[in-house]
């Protein structure tokens, strides 16, 4: 029955489009508009009565004095606008200023920014002996400038005032997520200690010397643009290391309910849990971050942008209805609750009601698997 529909719709557009002058016609209902202004006529300004005191009213759209003619006829054909420019400074990477706090905003989330933020640190000299992938952070060895790469330490050399040149410096690295969905914000600070000296001086919220700091941030960013513009591949790699739990235990609680524990902060658990129902081609039908809850559908795959059928594929029914995929759908919840220094995940049924235990356990194990 669908398809007949199908056909009969297909066979309806085809006669629609053959020439029907009852549509397309000088006076078909959808006959071109595009010379009827040339028609329009001027009328007397309204007129109000004498007792009302009123503003004076402009139009909002006078007609132009310098038209050539008012009384010109015939067809016209409406020229088709021009498509707008893209902007070639327009970059996945930006320099974002408030007061003195200086970062950098990236249109990709903190797995995917942070291989490129550590190759970049690499790549120029600085040796990183920190890293801590779940927290989004990583440090770089006390070093000289004549240290780093022969590019960076004359760069840094040439814009950087009040360093001492015997001197050394570390950098830290804190990648987060951003105030908008699938961003990141890349913050730099470093610390300096005098030449000879030994002591580990600790980072601070404000660094000892913000020249320093903004060098490096524009110099970053230089790198970053330019590795989105070579379509530089992401590290899945890297990507895992980024947001994989240090821990990862798959047990019961206390009611006898399959509960999986990750060793991470709320913001690494929830991006793991998220790639890993990707990864297990698990279907997501909506979220809630400030709630910690993944929306799932067992029964059908993980949605993709290369699924989405065509025009044939609609009319002909070749994917499935709203009213069939809710017929056979399996929703679950994916919670996500902090308990102590860890993430407790959880699957139910509703906000009142567990899910059962094998589907819990089904679940639980497809996003152990995918987090590793």
């Amino acid at each position: 029955m669908k398809r007949l529909a199908g056909l009969s719709t297909l066979a309806l557009i085809i006669a629609g489009t053959s020439g029907c002058g009852w549509l397309y016609g000088e006076n078909g209902y959808f006959r071109d508009r595009g010379s009827d202004y040339l028609e329009a006529r001027q009328v007397a300004p309204m007129q109000l009565p004498a007792d009302v005191d009123a503003k004076r009213l402009d139009p909002l759209l006078p007609v132009p004095q310098q038209v050539a003619s008012s009384t010109a006829t015939g067809e016209f054909e409406v020229p088709r606008p021009q498509p707008l420019g893209v902007s070639a400074d327009v970059s996945e990477f930006s320099l974002q200023r408030s007061g003195d706090s200086r970062w950098v905003i990236a249109q990709r989330v903190p797995a995917e920014v942070w291989p490129l933020a550590r190759q970049f640190f690499a790549d120029n000299g600085f040796e990183i002996v920190d890293e801590r992938p779940q927290t989004g952070e990583f440090s770089t060895a006390w070093q000289r400038f004549d240290a780093l790469s022969a590019s960076m330490a004359r760069r840094l050399s040439s814009r950087v005032t009040g360093v001492n040149p015997d001197g050394e410096t570390r950098v830290r690295v804190r990648i987060e997520p951003g105030v908008t969905r699938n961003t990141s914000e890349i913050f730099v600070v470093s610390a300096e200690r005098p030449a000879g000296s030994s002591a580990d001086v600790a980072f601070t919220s404000r660094s000892s010397n913000p020249g320093l700091d903004a060098a490096l941030l524009d110099e970053m960013l230089v790198s970053l643009a330019r590795s989105a513009e070579r379509g530089g591949s992401v590290s899945l790699l890297a990507a895992r290391d980024f947001d994989a739990p240090s821990r990862v235990s798959l047990a019961e609680d206390g009611n006898g309910n399959p509960v999986l524990s990750l060793g991470a902060d709320f913001d690494r658990a929830w991006s793991g849990v998220g790639r890993s129902l990707e990864l297990a081609d698990v279907r997501i039908d909506d979220i809630n971050r400030s709630l910690g809850v993944y929306y799932v559908n067992l029964a059908e795959r993980a949605q993709k942008p290369e699924d989405k059928p065509g025009f044939f594929g609609k009319v002909f029914g070749s994917t499935p209805s709203k009213e069939e995929i809710d017929a056979r759908a399996e929703r679950y919840q994916v919670r996500l609750t902090p308990v102590g220094d860890s993430i407790q995940v959880s699957v139910e049924k509703d906000l009142n009601t567990v899910a059962p235990a094998d589907v819990a356990r089904r679940v639980l194990t497809l996003i152990q698997d995918n987090l590793g």
